[in-house]
């Protein structure tokens, strides 16, 4: 695998357990918004390399990731402490089916996350042919507890704001955060959610259906199993690499 070199422009922390980091980019980088790279840093003279998804759209300058902190994982226990002016290896090229590529034509997008899930939906959401595709974008965000809601404010109130992007986003962008362990506005499993019909009701939507109703799905293996059976049993039919489907899944950074 061929890699390049960027340099670590920004260092965010939002807890104990999540951080992001934003890196140059080198003008002829391409990627679609959805995609995911191999990143890592050298050690002892081999490169460490873990797949991440870039969580920034594809015309920004910089690239962007979102991560975990694993005290023992081989990558991110070394990554959680990098600063600005490090430097990073990224594979040269991008790839993986969080696009719409991969998608069958409906009415709303349901972009499904747990945890860093989130990270290549961050990317779809600013991307202005996406909202041109669908009536809707449902952004869902499941975590543990509000701390864990990383982008919550840049997803409410910088991106309806955003001046080239902020009109089409309010009027087709709706965000569903929710967590499991403590008090908030919505609570419970995205999959409890979604198979008692009241996420869809408390977004003011019809129930979801085979005709309308297209998925992404992104984060822990757990969600990623339950909401597939989920969809099946409804009758979404899964994306292949040659075929489009009902929903896509990328295997490639399911959180362990």
């Amino acid at each position: 695998m061929a890699y390049i070199t960027e340099t670590v422009t920004c260092v965010r922390h939002w807890n104990e357990r999540l951080f992001s980091f934003r890196t140059t980019r080198k003008p002829t980088y391409r990627f679609k918004n959805g995609h995911f790279v191999m990143i890592g840093i050298e050690d002892e003279g081999k490169p460490l390399m873990r797949a991440y998804s870039i969580a920034s759209a594809n015309y920004e300058e910089e690239l962007e990731f979102f991560s975990i902190k694993v005290p023992n994982g081989p990558l991110t226990s070394k990554l959680q402490h990098i600063k600005v002016g490090d430097e990073l290896m990224l594979s040269e090229k991008s790839t993986g089916t969080l696009v719409t590529d991969y998608t069958l034509p409906g009415k709303n997008l349901w972009l499904i996350s747990t945890g860093t899930g989130l990270a290549p939906f961050m990317s779809i959401i600013k991307d202005p042919e996406v909202y041109e595709q669908f009536d809707k974008i449902i952004l869902t965000h499941g975590a543990r507890y509000k701390k864990c809601l990383a982008y919550h404010d840049l997803i409410t109130q910088k991106l309806p704001n955003n001046e080239f992007i902020g009109d089409i986003v309010k009027e087709k962008l709706l965000y569903y955060p929710t967590v499991t362990r403590e008090e908030f506005k919505n609570q419970g499993r995205l999959t409890d959610l979604i198979k008692s019909g009241k996420l869809a009701k408390d977004l003011g939507l019809p129930k979801i259906n085979l005709e309308d109703d297209r998925f992404m799905l992104c984060g822990s293996e757990a969600l990623i199993k339950d909401m597939s059976d989920i969809l099946d049993e409804m009758g979404f039919i899964k994306a292949k690499k040659r075929t489009q489907g009902h929903y896509v899944l990328e295997n490639a950074f399911v959180e362990k």
